[in-house]
């Protein structure tokens, strides 16, 4: 299990940018895919960026090209760097650390790792 510390969560204007951060408590090199989910008031859940140990990162097609996820498995953080940012981006922001590897079994109601969450609120 590793615990997950996000952080750098604010309040800024639509257009502005704000960079998260996310340390881990643990060495996060063989877990295969950390990532970035946010949760909008009233709203599921949903992926922002994924970085697989592989090198490959997946974006939603909503913050593809504002938003950069980057993940250093030297002291274990990953961060999200977002600008050109709208309303629409106002949610808390989690960070997720999950092992499963694809196509490997796992136990039915296996949970991945989450931090708390960081508030991110965009003014108009």
């Amino acid at each position: 299990q590793v615990q997950l510390v996000e952080s750098g969560g604010g309040t800024v204007q639509s257009g502005g940018s704000l960079s998260l951060s996310c340390a881990a408590s643990a060495d996060i090199a063989p877990i295969w895919s950390m990532g970035w989910y946010r949760q909008a008031p009233g709203k599921q859940r949903e992926m922002v960026a994924i970085m697989e140990k592989t090198g490959v990162t997946n974006y939603s097609p909503a913050v593809k090209g504002r938003f950069t996820a980057s993940r250093n498995n030297a002291d274990n953080t990953i961060s999200l760097k977002m600008s050109s940012l709208r309303p629409e981006d106002t949610a808390t922001y989690y960070c997720n650390a999950d092992p499963r590897v694809p196509g490997s079994w796992y136990p039915d109601g296996f949970v991945p790792d989450w931090g708390q969450g960081t508030l991110v609120t965009v003014s108009s």
